[in-house]
């Protein structure tokens, strides 16, 4: 991309987009679009067309969404289905309109089926049922990715879609009942150490094996692909390695300084089993993640504690 390239980033401000951002700044872009929900409600059809009309930008990096973690999920599928449709919808329609040049539509790993074989490759897309807790979010997500790959036939527009694994860092949302499981785990034993108490318990049996991908290491995995990437099919972006639900609690306790005991409540559900990526296809490209776990847990409890607390 030109430095001087008309970039919009929708979603800015949140924990996906603020980190494109800060890295397309730190990269020497100058010509950076953003606009906040108050300001365009990219679930309003007409206003998003007039935005992108106004500005035309050369690239669009689609990181708007309403997400959440498990029990947001379940509690509200038909909010993560229609408003989910209706911004990628909205947003890729009005790109079309006039026809911008690149487009980066940032999905997500719940597109995948509950029993994919592990590491997920792209081609598992479709294959198999979805995880119940999650399947609204994860046919928007879907949808998304047809919706570039019918424009790239059609139209023959470079447009490229990107699956992240579970990601975490500055700007994610810490309420315990909408946030992922990070997050809401800092939050938790931040909470627990604070108060005094003796245990804290976590939902489902602590099995689940999960990956975790600072929001840092997303954004230059961003500008990478858009350098570097031009095919219909979605790429993973991952680390390549998971840990368990248990062994990710345990970490966040010894980096928050919790001494107490962990609980497990085996009433709650536990989600997918198993959700590690294959990222054969991106590490070809070149990239590779910099930012280990222990690590990027630490600097977003530091974040936490200076911005959120």
């Amino acid at each position: 991309m030109q430095l001087d390239a008309t970039v919009y980033v929708a979603g800015h401000r949140g924990l996906v987009g603020s980190a494109i951002w800060r890295r397309l700044e730190a990269a020497g872009h100058t010509r950076l679009i953003g606009a906040s929900s108050s300001e365009l409600d990219l679930r309003d059809r007409d206003a998003t067309f007039a935005f992108l009309a106004e500005h035309r930008p050369e690239v669009v990096i689609d990181a708007a969404a309403r997400v959440g973690g498990i029990l947001a999920n379940r509690d509200h599928p038909t909010e993560f289905l229609s408003d989910n449709l209706r911004i990628q919808v909205n947003l890729m329609d009005a790109a079309l309109d006039v026809r911008t040049p690149r487009l980066l539509f940032l999905g997500s790993s719940c597109i995948y089926p509950k029993y994919a074989e592990q590491p997920i490759r792209e081609s598992s897309l479709l294959t198999g049922e979805l995880e119940p807790t999650n399947d609204a979010y994860a046919i928007a997500k879907i949808a998304g990715i047809m919706q570039v790959q019918a424009v790239r036939r059609q139209y023959g527009l470079p447009w490229i879609s990107a699956m992240p694994t579970n990601l975490y860092g500055p700007n994610d949302n810490f309420d315990l009942t909408s946030s992922h499981v990070l997050p809401a785990l800092i939050r938790r034993f931040h909470d627990a150490k604070v108060a005094g108490a003796p245990e804290v318990v976590l939902w489902g049996s602590g099995t689940p094996r999960r990956e975790f991908l600072h929001v840092d290491d997303l954004a230059d995995a961003c500008l990478h692909l858009l350098e570097t990437y031009d095919e219909p099919e979605p790429i993973n972006v991952g680390v390549g390695e998971d840990v368990t639900i248990q062994e990710l609690a345990s970490l966040v306790a010894r980096v928050v300084g919790y001494e107490g005991a962990i609980g497990n409540d085996l009433s709650k559900p536990d989600g997918t089993p198993r959700k590690l990526l294959d990222v054969s296809r991106l590490q070809a490209l070149g990239w590779k993640p910099t930012i280990d776990l222990s690590d990027g847990v630490a600097a977003t409890y530091a974040w936490y504690l200076e911005h959120a607390v």
